[in-house]
């Protein structure tokens, strides 16, 4: 049955409310039978957004039968992988099934190409029929299912030349290292909070590429351990132990490996909330801090800022940027050590 051609953006599959493009959307329309402008994908894998997998597994208390019944729940009753509580979803890897005929001058993907998508799974149309593997250290979740790509979708034909796995796990954060390379100049001081964590790695690289010798870059953890296992990665300058939600201790910890000068640029890779104003206090007054965390609030850092005074730019963290898979994933080609670091702990 031919369906005709779909908004290009998706609206043709929202359920409610009403006229909303499918992200905000509370349910859309996930029978698996595409519109001419649509590409139907086979589904390998989930990479769940940090933020949203952490609170899944908080509200499962870590038991993995649980966590499958929370996702399968979630997509039963909006249709796509978008977490009620964080409000983000994540991304997938899978094999093109079918191509819509309106489709075919539009995209040089073919059936059996296998891709990742890099848009959100908050806004993708997904089926799960089983749940095979929950790999919950690294956010990953092996299913048997199927996911549509819209008009206005756009994806990354996975490398030869990269595990897949490990290419999921960079794609999912690409925009952050990305930006950071279009945000930090040459002599910048840098402070990166999560400094540990999957973005916050490739984030750290970028930053010291672009800052160069006359800069500084800053890693920050809460964890003294997980500081221990990065440094001998060297994408830092400074390290400090800092638990992010407590904003004085973090602005105390940026002012003494800054001897007060404070951060020009802050990037917040954190999967937790309430870590607004230690981004702020940790910042210049003229500084930049951009928010790649899922778990920001927009009113926290808004009326935050404004409640001390200071004259921050502050950046939602888009996870789209011009070329920002192609970034991502040349920091694995680029960096010996840190890929090294990604197979250990997501390939």
């Amino acid at each position: 049955m031919n369906k005709g051609i779909g908004c290009p953006y998706g609206t043709h599959r929202v359920i409610e409310p009403k006229g909303v493009l499918p992200q905000p959307a509370q349910k859309i329309d996930n029978t698996m039978e595409i519109y001419d402008n649509e590409i139907l994908i086979d589904v390998q894998t989930l990479n769940v957004d940090s933020a949203s997998f952490t609170q899944i597994k908080e509200q499962a208390g870590g038991d993995v039968e649980k966590i499958k019944e929370i996702m399968m729940g979630i997509v039963a009753e909006r249709g796509k992988h978008h977490n009620p509580v964080t409000g983000s979803g994540g991304m997938l890897i899978g094999t093109i099934a079918e191509v819509g005929s309106a489709m075919k001058d539009k995209t040089d993907l073919k059936v059996g190409d296998k891709i990742a998508t890099l848009v959100s799974l908050s806004l993708t149309p997904l089926v799960i029929e089983e749940i095979k593997d929950v790999r919950k250290n690294i956010d990953q979740v092996d299913i048997k299912g199927k996911a549509i790509l819209f008009e206005s979708g756009i994806y990354a034909v996975l490398p030869e030349d990269l595990p897949e796995t490990l290419a999921l796990s960079v794609l999912d954060v690409a925009g952050a290292p990305a930006q950071t390379a279009k945000l930090v100049k040459p002599g910048d001081t840098v402070a990166v909070i999560g400094g540990n964590g999957k973005s916050g790695m490739l984030c750290l690289y970028e930053a010291k590429k672009r800052a160069g010798v006359t800069g500084k870059v800053i890693c920050v953890s809460r964890r003294a351990e997980a500081i221990e296992e990065i440094k001998p990665l060297g994408l830092a300058d400074e390290y400090v132990l800092a638990d992010s939600t407590d904003a004085v201790q973090l602005m105390e910890g940026i002012k003494e490996v800054t001897n007060g000068e404070m951060a020009d640029v802050v990037i917040n890779c954190v999967n937790i909330p309430n870590t607004e104003m230690g981004s702020i206090l940790a910042a210049k007054d003229t500084g930049l801090i951009y928010f790649f965390s899922m778990a920001t609030s927009f009113t926290k850092a808004a009326l935050g800022a404004e409640g001390i005074g200071r004259d921050t730019t502050m950046i939602i963290g888009n996870g789209y940027t011009k070329g920002h898979a192609a970034v991502s994933l040349q920091i694995m080609r680029e960096s010996e050590v840190l890929r090294k670091r990604f197979e250990e702990l997501y390939a």
